[in-house]
């Protein structure tokens, strides 16, 4: 069994930060990509940042400039570091990790159970 665990949502005033933290534990062998994606009222889950087990990153224009992802391998954890957060920010953010449970199995998408961050004065 794989859990993903997110830490670190809030509330933040506009232009301050938050980093969130997403620790994937259990019977993993493999973990390939690793992403967040946010959601808010009304609209489409839509991606936020990938990082590949290379670490190559890409971002939405939206957080481009603000927003860096970061992973560490060793303890299966992904970050998202937020700064100058804008009201449009407002979300529950998603993370992902593309991994293996068995070695001759496919890479199967798991999925965070959320957590939410609201950016208001």
């Amino acid at each position: 069994q794989v859990q993903l665990v997110e830490s670190g949502g809030g509330l933040v005033q506009p232009g301050g930060s938050l980093r969130l933290s997403c620790a994937a534990s259990g019977s993993i062998v493999s973990i390939n990509a690793m992403g967040w994606y946010r959601q808010a009222p009304g609209k489409e889950r839509e991606l936020v940042a990938r990082i590949d087990s290379d670490r190559s990153t890409n971002y939405s224009d939206s957080v481009k400039g603000r927003f860096t992802i970061s992973r560490d391998n060793v303890k299966n954890t992904v970050y998202l570091q937020m700064n100058s957060l804008k009201p449009e920010d407002t979300a529950a953010y998603y993370c992902s990790a593309d991994l293996k449970t068995m070695s001759w199995r496919p890479y199967l998408r798991y999925w965070g159970q959320g957590t939410q961050v609201t950016v208001s004065s």
